[in-house]
């Protein structure tokens, strides 16, 4: 693999103005874009007064802007005490590492779009769930106008529940509402209150309008396009109507798991009142699909709390969305091949419709890749680092799933663990739409071999 560097992304922006096409594959320029942003937001946060402390050391600067570029939000210095100005560059880097990698897929695909094939444009809408490269320039266009709308909405929501309440004076409340509002609707999970949001455990307010984020931010946007545009059940696709019920489903299963294995926890939720565990609970199960808010303490859980967790973590959101994961529509589709086996069906199977074996295989290979690459930063940490295996699976699952959840170790890792953890946060964030592309756009072989029997299982 070729090494990606700023000099290669600048010279593929200025092949793509000079000539028109794109020179340099779609995966390669948007490493590098993401690359470039981690370190200019390195560059900001290391500035002496970009801290309350004096500025942050370089490794800590690099590691705070790769957590926000990520949108996973890890952090080894806690994000109160960056400074007004740190805590605006943190913000700005969520925001465009949010949004921009949405756009800059579906304007990729746009590009490839122009030199492509009929077959290869097929695979490419296949892969964004759309039906023309027109519907794709409209998608980038509503993915801007969704995210101004909801986080707009949701900051004067917050700021005037915060002020009216008492919580806050209106200037103070503004700007918390935003940044925690910018937060959530790009599944972020950075929470600048010095308690985090645990303050808020019996808001429902609050916790209806950051959940409420969370979720639409990571449910996808092609999804959301759809829904405004056809505005009747009966009319969505298979595919829209699957996610929405998966969605809903594991928001549930999230909600009534942790607060079943969790109400009797004195260290968590068994401290509250049932109105407040279950509002704790809620929130809990939808920032486990990769927004990472916390309202308790995420170190005192019992491990079959974070194992559920994990598989949450794992799983995460929808395609085209700020969230992270193997994506929801991974995980039902391998669960449909699954079952098709199971039941001997020689097709995959979604709501009376079949799934073709390109999309079985591109899930089956998402979903090998991740493990994989779990096994292999599960195995250095543990090599690192002498601490539980729970913990340590926590962490990794909190990072590659841009989660950012975390049993407050993140900090107290040695240097080559937490580098490992930068690794992850970022193939989190760039290797899905790296996978997609190399999917979408691979050649077929004309080669056929003849069939063998082999023994599996």
């Amino acid at each position: 693999m070729r090494r990606i560097t700023a000099q290669s992304t600048f010279a593929a922006l200025h092949r793509l103005q000079a000539g028109g096409n794109l020179k340099a594959s779609p995966p390669k320029v948007l490493a590098g874009g993401f690359l470039i942003l981690i370190l200019l937001g390195t560059l900001l946060l290391a500035l002496p007064f970009s801290s309350r402390a004096g500025g942050l050391g370089l490794f800590e600067a690099f590691f705070t802007a790769t957590a926000s570029v990520t949108v996973t939000g890890l952090s080894i210095v806690p994000f109160q005490s960056l400074s007004l100005f740190g805590q605006w560059v943190v913000i700005i880097l969520v925001q465009i590492g949010g949004l921009g990698f949405v756009t800059f897929a579906v304007v990729s695909a746009i590009t490839l779009g122009n030199r492509m094939s009929l077959r290869q444009q097929s695979l490419a809408l296949e892969a964004f769930n759309q039906t023309s490269m027109a519907r794709l320039r409209d998608t980038a266009v509503s993915v801007l106008r969704y995210a101004v709308v909801i986080v707009l909405s949701s900051t004067l929501l917050l700021s005037l529940w915060w002020w009216g309440t008492g919580r806050m004076d209106i200037g103070q409340s503004l700007l918390q509402a935003f940044f925690h509002s910018v937060a959530a609707f790009n599944n972020a999970g950075i929470a600048i209150f010095d308690d985090g949001l645990r303050s808020f455990t019996g808001d429902p307010v609050t916790i209806a309008v950051l959940s409420l984020g969370v979720i639409i931010g990571g449910i996808g946007f092609p999804i959301l396009a759809e829904i405004l545009r056809k505005r009747r059940w009966s009319t969505l696709s298979i595919y829209v109507r699957a996610m929405l019920w998966g969605t809903l489903i594991l928001n549930l299963v999230g909600f009534g798991g942790i607060w079943a294995l969790e109400y009797s926890n004195p260290l968590t939720l068994g401290q509250l009142g049932v109105g407040s565990q279950a509002l704790a609970a809620w929130m809990q199960s939808v920032s486990l699909r990769t927004a990472g808010f916390v309202l308790f303490d995420m170190s005192v859980i019992d491990d079959s709390t974070a194992l559920l967790s994990a598989i949450l973590m794992f799983i995460g959101g929808g395609t085209m969305s700020t969230a992270g994961g193997i994506k929801l529509g991974t995980f039902i589709v391998i669960l449909a091949a699954v079952y098709s086996y199971l039941v001997e069906h020689k097709e995959v199977v979604i709501m009376k419709r079949s799934v073709s074996p390109d999309v079985v295989q591109k899930a089956l290979a998402v979903v090998v890749v991740t493990v994989l690459t779990i096994v292999l930063a599960l195995l250095l940490l543990t090599i690192f680092e002498d601490m539980s295996f729970i913990t340590l699976l926590f962490e990794v699952m909190g990072a590659l799933s841009t989660t950012g959840l975390s049993e407050g170790i993140t900090g107290e890792l040695s240097t080559p663990s937490q580098c490992v953890l930068i690794a992850l946060m970022f193939m989190g964030r760039v290797g899905p739409l790296t996978l997609v592309y190399s999917l979408a756009t691979r050649a077929r072989s004309r080669i056929r071999y003849p069939e063998m029997e082999f023994q599996v299982g």
